[in-house]
């Protein structure tokens, strides 16, 4: 017989080893976690300080017992299977155990196969699976992945990082729960029409989080509480952010943001990207192409531009801080082979961001070569961070092998700059990262989706990873407009894609195009990385421009809406883009859609993602009168209309009575 106890608002169970914890952890939701370990690691990884909740507890006398919060209650079996149901008594999720009894509440089975499977690593510590029945259900969030799929159920996923692939291992079901894996090792999840399986290589611990509402707003508010609301987004990164793959002087960037500003064209961010550095880890302006960057932050700040400056964590072996960083230990160890984490312009290491020391380090040689000049916003770039070789086994940080605790780095990078700011003072950093995870938000990461194609298919990929983001919990996303890698400026059918994906960005929490495009210059530094092409809005012809300057300026005029929705995001933990479905839980089509979404509450945006198309459908959800912003005509919601949508426009509708108006001229 398993011991069962309560020890405070906590569950306790103990047998053969293991010790399972089920307690309250926010409103509606629980935490569980199991340990094979001598005692329970303390580590909260996503999640911030237990919240107050009300809290029943019950233990019976054959075994069983029960928590419940809210609208949620675990029961336990006495062989020690979960599962969790709402407060009318409704199933949301069930572990799977296939065991003669006891075991599972239902099954019996000779295959002895148990949900929470901890099989031992020789002298270490443990693998682990994690088995869940299957639901009738879909699934939204999970981070960013490059499948194109909105709707994740069937879905194999990664839980490890890599250049635009992010790992945030929370999701929505429409089943009425919320769930987060609260573990940062590397290892996989699979939605099958079986069973769904969380799988790591090594760990010393499960740990999850389920939260249950029939109203999604309310577990993404939730779990907002839980692991961190993001900051009031600064009025500058509601605007238009301008760069290209780099600049590769500071008069070729200043010529950029002077010829907007005599154009009248708004714009409120200006990046210096990679390479304006002499190597790789210095954190500073090379003088030799940045002569005077005191004199060129102040005429930006002149302009009302900021400037944004590339960080990268690498650090080249011919830094002027390598010798000095890796006799402190300050970079990441490589058990195996090289000592070397990639060979970019050079042999470099990646910076130890899980070490207090390493990130007080960075910090003050960044502080003085760009924060102390006036600059306020970084872009903290390769924030998988990226290696030559994606063997997760063979790197080691200071929490711990990479195995386990690995997708913290692009969270403990974020919190880096971000402490850092806030200790001078800074209210709402806002710094861009290539990668998230869980709680990243917190630290004002904005994420984009990293070095991605040129083409109209992954146009519709980025459609779906920039929803599945913000169903992850990380609002604040964007995108390449026109994608990373090429792009013809002559090119017809590359012209079409960059405007339709401009009128997409437009519409993204923030508004930004970059690109490492065609007719560059090449780079003759061994050490320094080619220019790319132009990227400005008027590289690409007059047809082109004059339908981009329309979207410029259509973002300034959102401003106030965009404004009202990031206070929502910063309050309530609100999300900025949506699928149907988390604004219109109840219609059945909603659910259904995978090509449309809500920017805020009351914008429906259905992006044009094909080459050529000029009509397409659009589902208007039931409950509403909606207003085309392109004709002005009202239709009911409950209906699939035909959408025109020539070169200049993007099928946009918004709700009537709606304090926003928008207008998109065909």
């Amino acid at each position: 017989m398993a011991i069962l106890y309560q020890d405070g608002n906590r569950l306790v169970r103990k047998q053969d080893g293991e010790k399972l914890w089920i307690e309250p952890w926010g409103k509606n939701a629980l935490r569980v976690r199991a340990t094979f370990m001598a005692e329970m690691p303390e580590e909260t990884w996503a999640l911030l300080g237990e919240a107050s909740a009300d809290v029943k507890i019950e233990i019976n006398e054959d075994g069983s017992a029960s928590v419940s919060n809210g609208n949620v209650t675990a029961m336990l079996s006495p062989g020690g299977a979960l599962k969790f149901v709402k407060k009318n008594g409704d199933l949301v999720l069930e572990e799977q155990w296939y065991t003669r009894a006891p075991g599972g509440f239902s099954t019996v089975s000779s295959l002895e196969i148990k949900a929470r499977e901890f099989r031992p690593i020789l002298g270490g510590d443990y693998e682990l699976n994690m088995r869940f029945e299957p639901q009738d259900e879909k699934i939204f969030g999970m981070g960013q992945y490059q499948d194109g799929c909105l709707d994740k159920k069937g879905c194999e996923l990664e839980l490890a990082h890599r250049n635009s692939q992010a790992s945030v291992p929370f999701y929505l079901s429409t089943n009425g729960y919320g769930f987060l894996w609260n573990n940062p090792g590397i290892g996989h999840v699979t939605f099958a029409k079986n069973k769904t399986e969380w799988s790591l290589v090594s760990t010393k611990i499960l740990d999850y989080w389920i939260c249950v509402s029939d109203d999604p707003s309310e577990i993404m508010s939730a779990y907002a509480d839980a692991t961190g609301h993001s900051p009031m987004m600064p009025n500058y990164g509601m605007g238009f952010w301008q760069c290209k793959l780099r600049y590769r002087t500071q008069e070729e960037l200043m010529a950029v943001a002077r010829e907007h500003k005599r154009r009248g064209l708004p714009m409120d961010v200006i990046v210096s990207d990679f390479f304006h550095w002499p190597y790789q880890g210095d954190w500073r302006f090379d003088p030799l192409d940045y002569p005077d960057p005191d004199a060129m932050v102040k005429e930006l700040k002149e302009l009302g531009i900021e400037l944004m400056v590339s960080i990268w964590p690498f650090v080249d072996v011919k830094s002027e801080n390598y010798q000095e960083m890796k006799e402190k230990g300050y970079l990441i160890r490589v058990d195996r082979g090289v000592p070397y984490s990639a060979d970019f312009c050079g042999n470099i290491l990646c910076y130890d961001a899980t070490n207090p020391e390493a990130r007080d380090f960075v910090w003050s040689v960044a502080k003085k070569n760009y924060y102390d000049k006036g600059i306020k916003i970084f872009w903290l770039d390769e924030a998988e961070p990226e290696y030559k070789i994606y063997d997760f086994d063979l790197y080691r940080y200071h929490l711990g092998p990479n195995v386990q605790i690995g997708n913290l780095f692009p969270l403990m990078y974020a919190r880096n700059f971000f402490e850092g700011m806030q200790a001078e003072g800074q209210q709402n950093p806002l710094n861009l990262l290539r990668c998230a995870w869980a709680g990243s938000q917190r630290y004002g990461a904005l994420v984009w989706s990293g070095d991605i194609d040129t083409t109209f298919r992954t146009l519709r990929e980025q459609f779906a990873a920039g929803l599945s983001m913000a169903m992850a919990g990380i609002p604040w996303w964007t995108t390449d407009i026109g994608g990373f890698h090429g792009g013809d400026q002559e090119d017809p059918d590359y012209r079409e894609l960059l405007i339709r994906w401009f009128q997409f960005g437009a519409f993204c929490p923030v508004f930004r195009l970059h690109g490492n495009r065609l007719h560059g210059e090449p780079s003759t530094n061994e050490s320094k990385a080619d220019t790319g092409g132009p990227n400005e809005v008027w590289s690409y012809g007059e047809e082109a421009y004059e339908i981009l300057k329309q979207y410029l300026f259509l973002r300034e005029d959102m401003k106030p809406y965009i404004e009202k929705t990031m206070q929502d995001v910063h309050e309530e933990g609100a999300i900025v883009m949506s699928p149907l479905w988390y604004s219109f839980p109840t219609d059945k089509a909603a659910a259904e859609n995978e090509d449309e979404y809500m920017f805020g509450k009351d914008v429906l945006v259905a992006p044009v993602m094909e080459l050529g198309l000029r009509q397409r459908p659009v589902y208007l959800p039931e409950g509403e009168t909606w207003i085309e912003a392109s004709t002005g005509k009202e239709y009911q919601g409950g209906q699939t209309i035909t959408a025109d949508a020539p070169l200049s426009v993007i099928p946009v509708f918004v709700k009537k009575g709606a304090d926003v108006s928008i207008s998109i001229k065909a």
